[in-house]
């Protein structure tokens, strides 16, 4: 069977006109079909030796021009060479220009940063998720944000919350019978927040906690005394780090979130 051909063209990158195209072979039996992709086109020969061989070798052209002499261009050329060419973002940008009146900024590779930007935020949640709770101290060489603190003191809500900004998190419950990890004191370049709380507060929080678990109020985890002892032990391992303390007592995590966002900007 002949093999049919696709030419993805951009003066970008081309991964939006691929994907564009990729989503349509869904829908029909493409197991003949193949993709071409040219990225950075910039000459008006470029585009014209492509669809010369689309017309050489039968296929159609998906493009994603944002200059628009290029887009003139391919247009011309599909014409005069009876090729199919689908304008992926043009009559979407014309769209814009006839109902907002504005103009598009006409920069290849816009579509490329926000691709860039999504995936790193992918990346960081699927971090945050990996090496939340201490489950893997290899992720503390990684992190760019450590969280440390005694249980139930935000410690996860902060890191996904930081995730959905691209930062990866990861945290560290804090007990005195288990001693910090040695990724905890090595590796550059890393923030490590210490997250405590009022501990009336958290007597609170895990009494509650107890009870949607169906467990008795009286069980040492949320006892006053053990709270403390957790408590002092936390703060002794924070002063030993140096680093910054954030009470979360009554604080939103968007807030705490906030102030370490701050201090990685410094």
């Amino acid at each position: 069977m002949t093999e049919q051909i696709i030419y993805v063209c951009s003066d970008a990158v081309g991964e939006t006109a691929e994907a564009v195209v990729k989503a349509t072979l869904r829908q029909f039996s493409s197991e003949n079909v193949k993709i071409k992709r040219f990225g950075h086109l910039r000459s008006e020969d470029e585009i014209s030796r492509i669809v010369a061989n689309a017309a050489r070798y039968g296929g159609f052209i998906s493009y994603t021009l944002v200059q628009p002499e290029l887009r003139a261009l391919m247009k011309e050329e599909s014409m005069k060479h009876g090729v199919t060419a689908v304008d992926v973002m043009g009559p979407m940008m014309q769209a814009f220009v006839d109902t907002f009146g504005s103009f598009p900024k006409r920069e290849p590779g816009l579509l490329h940063s926000i691709d860039e930007a999504y995936h790193k935020r992918m990346e960081a949640i699927e971090f945050a998720v990996k090496y939340d709770d201490g489950k893997d101290v290899r992720g503390l060489l990684q992190a760019q944000v450590i969280l440390i603190g005694v249980s139930r003191t935000s410690k996860t809500p902060v890191s996904v919350y930081l995730s959905h900004k691209g930062i990866k998190t990861a945290n560290l419950p804090l007990m005195p019978e288990v001693n910090p990890p040695a990724e905890l004191k090595s590796g550059p370049g890393r923030l490590i927040v210490g997250l405590t709380m009022n501990p009336e507060h958290l007597l609170q929080i895990r009494t509650e906690r107890l009870k949607a678990l169906g467990l008795p109020a009286s069980a040492q985890y949320a006892s006053a005394d053990r709270i403390q002892e957790e408590l002092n032990y936390a703060s002794s391992i924070m002063k030993s780090l140096n680093c910054p303390v954030i009470d979360v007592t009554n604080r939103a995590v968007e807030e705490t979130a906030g102030i370490i966002n701050e201090w990685l900007n410094q």
